[in-house]
């Protein structure tokens, strides 16, 4: 009798050491799982910003070409491609 209880208590240590492993794996899982989000919401952030260059950038290429001569032809295909983007919003818009 003596030796079944020496070796439940044994289970029980190791069961407890088990569980208490398990719990700081969870906190880490939860804490790790947290920055995870966090770092997607700065990428986000990061990718709307970089859109928001391009935008600029974009922008300021198209006043650029319009403004030399040389940049003329450019800046046509330009235009034209933001009137057909235009006109499908406008054709998304009527459905």
């Amino acid at each position: 009798m003596g030796d079944l209880n020496t070796l439940l208590l044994g289970v029980e240590y190791k069961l407890k050491k088990l569980l208490e492993q398990y719990e700081r794996s969870e906190k880490i899982n939860h804490r790790l799982q947290s920055e995870n989000e966090d770092f997607k919401k700065i990428i986000l952030d990061k990718n709307q910003t970089i859109d928001k260059f391009k935008d600029e950038l974009l922008k300021v290429k198209l006043a650029k070409s319009i403004e030399s001569n040389d940049g003329s032809s450019e800046a046509k295909l330009k235009i034209n491609e933001l009137v057909r983007e235009i006109d499908k919003c406008i054709g998304l818009l009527n459905q």
